[in-house]
């Protein structure tokens, strides 16, 4: 889930703990609120990539696809973005290094191009973008497969390496979160009114949706994650996290300034057979600042 913070907070110590892993962690730090929000990439023609469209349910499903391997790894986009808007680097750089497998990025149901029809942000809305990314799997000849998830996306792929835990070979999360906190329940209102953006910020999701559809679209989304706290006590899929099975990697920007530091460790203590990879100089969108690095890191843990 993105996560709008005005000022950082200091490293939980639980999760320092947990950072003797892999690599030290420096004190997040203070960054103004819109300007935490990451820049997203508009869609480039990657050479072997198939554009393509499944019906799953009432929508019609829009993905790439990449690689001709025997196996699948998905990539889940966070919120409101696209196979394209938030993983290019990885439908162009992922296939050499998975071989073996099949990289495949959706457009969720009521983004992008798997419209219409529009998303609806009910209380499930999660549960139901888990199932219809594991159909989509299925429709596919992938009996079982990799997720990797950022932000939203990250959710679902928790989401659903805990309802389908055995067709779930391995997870890899970012960004990510299993419950809303208090004070992310009032971020959300700060952060609903998209005219208070910067112009790089808002323009990639105005391209995908039109100036005058993207506002209503992020308040109903605004709308959804505020309508789980209420009604759900920010309870996402805290209970979930004890059915995953797959071998999970959390990958963490120690200055990520859009998720309170508490969940990593949370997710680390929840899931069993957890590791934890942390870029010192990461923010959100690691995976887009670091590609190369991200890509390496990932398909090492994929394959391993």
């Amino acid at each position: 889930m993105i996560r709008f913070v005005a000022s950082a907070v200091a490293a939980h110590s639980g999760l320092a703990k947990h950072l003797t892993k892999t690599t030290s962690i420096s004190s997040c730090f203070s960054s103004p609120l819109l300007a935490a929000i990451p820049a997203r990439s508009m869609c480039c023609a990657a050479p072997m990539v198939k554009e393509r469209q499944l019906q799953i349910g009432a929508n019609s499903v829009h993905f790439v696809e990449a690689g001709h391997g025997n196996r699948g790894v998905i990539l889940l986009p966070g919120a409101l973005g696209t196979a394209w808007t938030d993983f290019k680097p990885q439908i162009e750089g992922l296939p050499a290094l998975l071989p073996h497998h099949r990289v495949i990025a959706w457009d969720p149901p009521g983004y992008g191009k798997s419209r219409p029809p529009e998303k609806e942000f009910t209380v499930d809305f999660y549960e139901r973008d888990a199932a219809a990314a594991g159909e989509l799997m299925q429709k596919l000849g992938l009996e079982r497969y990799s997720i990797v998830g950022w932000s939203d996306g990250g959710i679902t792929g928790l989401v659903l390496a805990a309802n389908q835990p055995d067709r779930v070979e391995k997870l890899v999360v970012w960004g990510s979160n299993s419950y809303i906190s208090d004070t992310e329940a009032n971020i959300y209102e700060d952060i609903r009114d998209v005219r208070k953006w910067s112009a790089r910020m808002r323009e990639p999701m105005e391209q995908v949706y039109g100036v005058d559809h993207f506002p209503k679209l992020w308040s109903a989304w605004v709308d959804g994650l505020l309508r789980i706290y209420h009604e759900r006590k920010g309870d996402i899929c805290c209970g979930k996290l004890k059915h995953i099975k797959a071998p999970t990697l959390v990958v963490h920007g120690a200055k990520d300034p859009m998720i309170i530091p508490d969940h990593v460790p949370y997710l680390l203590n929840n899931i069993n057979n957890t590791d934890l990879h942390v870029f010192p100089e990461g923010k959100h969108n690691i995976h887009l600042r670091y590609a190369k690095e991200f890509n390496s890191i990932v398909a090492k843990f994929i394959q391993g």
